[in-house]
């Protein structure tokens, strides 16, 4: 096939990115929609580009530079970026290309002005807009000037930003291609920006209108604030009327000016209500034809809309499938379970096969619908309670919606809600063996679970772990251990709220549970500092594990034992990992890499407890802890029976203080024993994926992760995979890291955070949830990833979530903030084992605190304060 360099905008549709460019296949779908007028105009391919690119070959060497730079390196980027664009723009046009794009020129008029713009192969994708990376120009006059904003636009592909954003985001830079558009220019009355959904609440069935006079680039380039104007079934809900001083306007000759807008028309709206409805109807037949909510670019001319630019809005998180035609509002399962990064198809999957109660996906996320529990009287009050108790801004949140019009609808009380969310549970009695008993039954069904998975391969082995799910379930169900949570939480807060009460001493429960027993969680973090004292002695292991990050995993443990010293450590590490070793961060989702198959991961953390503690922390930290919790309980008895009727309240607080001391740790245990089955079942699946590499159904065996558990059962049948199913599910993973998921998310899409109605804060504090007392100041280490942890003693750790896995660094910090988190969640259970102030549920803590910055952690009150 010969290379066709100019197609017509009519010629083309959305499926033919790879010649046109996101925004040229866009346009050319948008002029077959009938109705929807766009500019007339034409395509210049990305065979023309690579034409282009084949003139110079000295622009392949710098493209090899520029994939081995840094993304931080912006000086270095900047200059080879430069370089990039300034030979493009050097190489003239070859006279058959210019003379087709001459050709194409002449059908629109050659004096005719003209909008030239990049459409580059990776932009307005479902999934990436790169919105503004590349150039577009106004009003280009005449066939010189036309070439020379052609080349322009192809050097585009190299501005900074645009290189940046690639390599941030894994894309290489030969496989992205430049198209350009040129369009006849429209000179409208007005433009502006239509987005078709709620660009900051995501709700779809609200459409935002951004209005200005003149040509949009004002409003695109920050030049004048727009009219808003927000419709919802047809009519017009809201609008705020700017005072527009400036517009562009084309100028005759070519290109364009700021001019000031007369005093009297700057208050008068750039469009009516009746044309926002028209120009919203219009928005929806777009939306609908390409299948999800765009971001239009639109001008009024004439009385009419004509639409220069339609790309999807990228940002909006996805909404869970149902299937009806109701309102549904979801509850977030990630906040609770302190894991909010998203998950692959096969740990969604496994998750929703072991769970208790229904659950549905989106964005990679788990969320539980809870709109039946919602709508009947009888169940909201539970639910509220303890979605409250958990994390307060979800239960904001739900009140929210509970106060929309009929958002919810109001069902009678009988109906299968299950018993109230939070309600009384039987009691038991006060008796560590209730604990030592539960223990043991899961040691046992895990013992059994090892035993007898060990047999199976094939359909049998997937056969055998859908019963294994049963069996996992009836454990993670089991009264007995639902009683003992739920004695350990409800004495925590009969304690906080009745010891505030009686002795006017907030969150007094934080200190009487230090170094409770049983705490499965806590222990593993005083273990890891067990593990330092075996490795202190040996400098040569020290140096050692200080230059571990080029050793393979596989034979970090192997190359250990070569050193002096080295078989003591690597017996301390193998102990640490028989016991701990199926922990990781985010441990909820099986596909990932646990603790015993990447044991690097936990270096960092053993080195700083190498340099931050002496021998014997770990023993004398716990009995540091005992010993304070026992002070507390007397003085908080000697205090209540100096009271009225104080006998009586002594006698009460102290049958709850030995409740809570011996309930409290076991909470940390069910998380434990799932996450040990979990990791039972992860080894059996892999090996089952290796057996389908070696008979060359599966090209590599973490594929596997990109299955659901279903598909993957279907796949061991059938020994036949969807080839096209697994690319476009990492792809869109990859993507999903950078949706925000939303503690609570309704039907329209609406992503509604809840907020704390506080007002005994001081102004600029940072507010979030008091869950372990005390307050303490120091640096703040922001830490996204705990292998990257570099900490002092008396730093405050400042992260997204912490689930178990991070325990290991609360032994060496002074105090805990977090983004997400509840009072019984792991981070806060810990943090008051350990004794450190910490505040949770700090929305955006990790991009308004940063690195090094000194902070103040009132974790008795719920904020945080930036100090420096």
């Amino acid at each position: 096939m010969t290379e066709r360099y100019v197609w017509d905008l009519q010629e083309v549709d959305e499926t033919q990115v790879a010649v046109v460019g996101g925004k040229g296949a866009h346009l050319g779908g948008l002029s077959r929609i009938e109705g929807i007028r766009v500019p007339g105009g034409f395509c210049v391919t990305t065979d023309a580009f690579r034409r282009i690119m084949a003139e110079a070959p000295s622009l392949d060497d710098r493209l090899d530079q520029l994939s081995r730079l840094n993304p931080d390196d912006r000086e270095a980027i900047r200059t080879l970026s430069a370089e990039i664009r300034r030979t493009i723009e050097g190489i003239a046009v070859p006279g058959d290309l210019a003379a087709a794009i001459i050709r194409a020129l002449a059908r629109l008029g050659e004096q005719a002005s003209c909008a030239v713009r990049s459409s580059a192969t990776a932009e307005d994708l479902p999934t990436a807009s790169f919105a503004g990376q590349q150039d577009t120009y106004l009003n280009v006059v005449g066939p010189t000037a036309i070439l020379q904003h052609v080349s322009r636009c192809w050097a585009s592909l190299f501005t900074e930003r645009a290189v940046t954003y690639r390599q941030r985001n894994g894309i290489d830079h030969r496989t992205v291609h430049m198209a350009v558009v040129v369009q006849r220019m429209v000179f409208p009355h007005a433009a502006g920006i239509l987005f078709t959904a709620d660009p900051v609440t995501g709700n779809r069935k609200v459409a935002t209108v951004d209005a200005g006079f003149g040509l949009g680039e004002a409003l695109v380039s920050g030049l004048v604030n727009p009219d808003v104007f927000k419709v919802r079934h047809g009519e017009v809900v809201a609008k705020a009327i700017a005072a527009k001083q400036r517009a562009v306007h084309a100028l005759p000759t070519g290109g364009t000016q700021e001019v000031a807008i007369d005093p009297q028309r700057q208050e008068q709206p750039a469009l009516t209500d009746a044309q926002v409805v028209r120009l919203v109807r219009l928005g929806r037949r777009i939306e609908a034809h390409f299948g999800r909510p765009q971001d239009i670019e639109w001008c009024l001319v004439d009385g009419g809309f004509q639409i220069v630019q339609s790309r999807p809005i990228t940002t909006l998180f996805p909404i869970p499938e149902t299937g009806d035609q109701e309102n549904h509002v979801y509850v977030s399962v990630g906040h609770g379970q302190m894991m909010t990064d998203p998950m692959k198809p096969l740990g969604l999957s496994m998750w929703q096969l072991t769970a208790m109660v229904p659950m549905h996906t989106a964005g990679g996320r788990l969320f539980v619908d809870v709109t039946r529990r919602l709508a009947s009287p009888a169940s909201r009050a539970g639910l509220l309670d303890a979605m409250g108790r958990g994390d307060p801004l979800i239960r904001d949140a739900l009140e929210t919606v509970l106060d929309r019009d009929d958002f919810v609808p109001s069902l009678p009380d009988a109906g299968p809600g299950g018993p109230p969310a939070g309600g009384a549970s039987a009691p038991i009695e006060t008796d560590p063996a209730i604990v030592t008993e539960l223990i043991e039954r899961s040691q046992v069904s895990i013992a059994a679970l090892e035993r007898d998975i060990r047999t199976k391969t094939g359909p049998a082995l997937l056969d055998f772990l859908l019963e294994a799910f049963e069996e996992h379930k009836r454990v993670l169900g089991d009264p007995l251990s639902m009683q003992a949570i739920m004695a350990g939480m409800e004495a925590t807060w009969w304690l906080n709220d009745t010891l505030q009460e009686w002795l006017d001493e907030k969150n007094a429960a934080d200190t009487l549970t230090l170094s409770a027993p049983d705490n499965v969680t806590s222990e593993m973090g005083l273990a890891l500092l067990d593990v330092a004292d075996v490795i202190r002695p040996h400098s040569e292991v020290v140096a050692f594990l200080q230059g571990v990050e080029d050793i393979e995993d596989k034979a970090f443990l192997d190359e250990l034992a070569k050193l002096t010293g080295g078989t003591e450590a690597r017996d301390a590490i193998e102990a640490y990992l028989d016991r701990y070793g199926m922990r990781c961060v985010g441990e909820i989702d099986i596909t990932r890499p646990r603790w015993r198959e990447r044991p690097t991961t936990l270096v960092p953390v053993i080195l700083d407890n190498v340099r931050n503690f002496e021998p014997g922390a770990a023993q004398r930290r716990f009995e540091q802890g005992r010993q304070k919790a026992q002070k507390k309980e007397q003085d908080v008895l000697s205090r209540l029976r100096a009271l009225p009727d104080g006998d009586r309240k002594a006698d009460e607080a102290k049958r709850m203080i030995d409740r809570v001391r011996t309930f409290i740790g076991y909470r940390e245990y069910p998380k434990y024993g799932i996450v040990s089955r979990y990791f039972v079942y992860k080894q059996a699946l892999l090996e089952e994926a290796e057996r389908l590499v070696q008979a060359g159904v599966l090209p590599e065996k973490e594929d596997i992760f990109y299955l659901t558990f279903q598909e993957l059962h279907d796949v061991v049948r059938s020994h036949q995979v969807d080839g096209r199913l697994i690319q476009p599910r990492k792809d869109a993973f990859r993507t999903y890291h950078a949706l925000t998921p939303p503690r609570v998310l309704t039907s329209d899409g609406e992503a509604v955070t809840g907020a704390y109605r506080r007002d005994d804060v001081p102004a600029n504090a940072l507010i979030g949830l008091p869950v372990s007392a005390g307050t303490v100041e120091g640096r703040a280490r922001v830490v996204l990833d705990i292998a990257e942890a570099d900490l002092e003693a008396g730093d405050i750790l400042v992260t997204t979530f912490t689930d178990p896995s991070w325990s290991p660094l609360f032994v060496g910090i002074a105090g805990l903030v977090t983004e997400v988190g509840g009072q019984m969640t792991h981070g806060a259970v810990i943090a008051r084992e350990y004794g450190l102030p910490a505040v949770v549920g700090v929305e955006q803590a990790t991009r308004l605190i940063r690195d090094g910055q000194r902070i103040r952690v009132h974790g008795t009150d719920g904020y945080v304060e930036i100090l420096s």
